[in-house]
């Protein structure tokens, strides 16, 4: 059976807006970590970071989050399961496919880990000369 890569939209009539923080991950084209980076610069830009795969992607989106709220780094807002209608490329026929959709927010302990170190103060600096 052939795989569809997470891009693929199901319902062209009822297109969500393009989000900005939205990353809808495939587990065929990029690492595991490309994601888990991405999805950290998002929750800096955005405070909050929608992750959505369908089908096989969907381990990939589950240890992404797993890996951002672990590292204290993300926490859960939301957790969306659906099944999506789509057509197999091979046989042209409707297969349902499931989807997930998590939303995590920024947590307070990754505003204090993302926050730049202190720097020496004049006198201190001194000191070690």
């Amino acid at each position: 059976m052939a795989t569809v890569a997470a891009t693929v939209t199901p319902n062209t009539n009822n297109l969500e807006p393009h989000k900005k923080n939205r990353i809808q991950v495939s587990n065929t084209k990029k690492p595991l970590f490309f994601y888990v980076n991405l999805a950290k610069r998002y929750i800096q830009q955005h405070n909050e970071v929608e992750l959505s795969a369908l089908g096989m992607a969907i381990t990939t989106v589950v240890t992404v989050a797993e890996i951002l709220k672990n590292n204290g780094l993300a926490t859960e807002k939301k957790v969306l399961t659906s099944s999506v209608g789509m057509k197999d490329e091979n046989k042209g026929r409707l297969v349902q496919k499931a989807k997930i959709e998590i939303v995590l927010g920024k947590s307070e302990k990754s505003e204090n880990q993302m926050a730049p170190a202190p720097t020496e103060s004049g006198t201190a600096a001194e000191d070690k000369k």
